[in-house]
C-alpha cells in the first residue's frame, strides 16, 4: 500500500522555508511529494485480526504437511551402513545456557545446553547440484513465521512438507549418508562420549582497542606517559621492510563473526527434551541458533566408531532412555557412598 504526502515550500527573501515556519508574507515556489511504500503485514490490522491470520496460516501449513506435501508418505530412501570415512549430517540447535556437572572423581565440568527444536531435513543436493565434489543436505531448525521469509525459501519448505524455519544450514555429507527431505532429526543423532564441532556467530562487541580485542598489556600508567596508556605502540620497523605486515593485531571490529569450537565432548543427552550437554563454552548468545556436527579433528574422529547412521530413526531403534550419560559422569540418582 502506497502512502502519498506532500510538503509545501515558501520563499522568504533569499531562502526557502516550510509552511509551518512561515509567519509573514511569503511567495509559494512549489512543493515536495514523497511516496512511502514500506508497510508491515499487520500495520492496518487489529490485534484480533492479526491473531486470526497467524492461526489460519498455522492450520494451512499443518494441512499441507499432513495431506499433500509430506514426502515421508512415499517410499523411503535406501539406507546404507556406516563405513570408515563416512560423513554424517549435523543439527541446527538453540543455545539455552550453561550449567555445571561432576564426574565420578568429583571434578566439576562446565557444560553448555543445546536444544534441538523442530529440526528437519529440507533438501538433498547431489554432487552435480552442489559443488561437484561432495553431496550436501540442507537442514532447518526452529519454526519461524512465514511473513518474514522470502517466497523462494517458502517454496523450498513446501516441497519438503515442513513449516518454515528460522535458520537453514548446509552440511557436507558422503553419498551413503543422504536422508530423505522431511525427516525429523533428534538429539539422539549423537551419543554421549562423542566429540562435536559447534559453529555460531560470536557476540558483537563493536570497535575495540588492542587491550580488549587482543589482550595487549598496554603501556605504563604512571607519570611520564602522556595519552599512551592503552595504545598498541609500534606497528612495525620503519626502515626495513618499511611496511606493516599482514595480520598485524590492531584495533577494529570485535565479535559478530562466525567462529567454530572444535572437539567438544558430549557428556549427557536428554532424549525427552532433545538437549545436548556439551563440554565448555560455545560461541553466540543465549537463545541463538548454532550448527553442531561430528568433529573433524583427526584424534577425535574415532570417539564413536558406530554412530546412528545416517541418523536416529525412532521406528527402527525404538525409544531410548530419557537420559543418556557418559561413562565418567556422576549420576545424582545413584548413591555416592557404598558401605562394604
Amino acid at each position: 500500500m502506497a502512502v502519498w504526502g506532500c510538503r509545501y515550500l515558501l520563499q522568504r527573501g533569499g531562502r526557502l522555508v516550510s509552511l509551518q515556519a512561515a509567519q509573514s508574507a511569503a511567495v509559494s515556489v512549489g512543493y515536495i511529494r514523497t511516496v512511502k511504500t514500506t508497510t508491515w503485514f499487520d500495520e492496518h490490522l487489529t490485534e484480533d485480526n492479526t491473531e486470526y491470520m497467524r492461526k489460519s496460516m498455522a492450520k494451512e501449513y499443518q494441512r499441507l504437511t499432513a495431506e499433500r506435501l509430506n514426502p515421508l508418505k512415499d517410499e523411503p530412501w535406501e539406507r546404507h551402513k556406516w563405513t570408515e570415512g563416512s560423513r554424517r549430517v549435523g543439527l541446527v540447535v538453540v543455545k539455552l545456557g550453561m550449567a555445571p556437572i561432576w564426574d565420578k572423581n568429583g571434578k566439576l565440568h562446565p557444560v553448555t545446553l543445546l536444544q534441538v527444536q523442530d529440526c528437519h531435513v529440507i533438501k538433498y543436493l547431489s554432487k552435480e547440484e552442489f559443488n561437484g565434489k561432495t553431496a550436501a543436505l540442507v537442514i532447518g531448525g526452529k519454526n519461524g513465521s512465514p511473513f518474514y521469509i522470502s517466497e523462494e525459501r517458502m517454496e523450498m519448505f513446501r516441497n519438503a512438507g515442513v513449516p518454515p524455519k528460522q535458520k537453514i544450514s548446509t552440511f557436507h555429507i558422503t553419498d551413503n549418508a543422504r536422508i530423505k527431505p522431511g525427516t525429523p532429526l533428534y538429539a539422539a543423532h549423537f551419543r554421549p562420549g562423542q566429540y562435536v564441532d559447534v559453529t555460531a556467530k560470536s557476540i558483537g562487541k563493536g570497535f575495540q582497542g588492542v587491550m580488549k580485542r587482543w589482550g595487549f598489556k598496554g603501556q605504563g600508567a604512571s607519570h611520564g606517559h602522556t595519552k599512551t596508556h592503552r595504545r598498541p605502540g609500534s606497528s612495525g620497523p620503519g626502515g626495513d621492510p618499511g611496511r606493516v605486515f599482514k595480520g598485524k593485531k590492531m584495533p577494529g571490529q570485535m565479535g559478530n563473526r562466525f567462529n567454530t569450537s572444535y572437539g567438544l565432548k558430549i557428556w549427557r543427552i536428554n532424549t525427552k527434551h532433545n538437549v545436548l550437554y556439551v563440554h565448555g563454552s560455545v560461541p553466540g548468545h543465549s537463545n541463538c541458533l548454532l550448527k553442531v556436527k561430528d568433529s573433524i579433528l583427526p584424534n577425535r574422529r574415532t570417539s564413536l566408531l558406530n554412530p546412528p547412521f545416517p541418523t536416529y530413526f525412532t521406528e527402527e531403534e525404538g525409544d531410548l532412555d530419557e537420559d543418556l550419560y557418559d561413562d565418567d559422569i556422576f549420576i545424582h540418582s545413584e548413591p555416592s557412598i557404598t558401605l562394604t
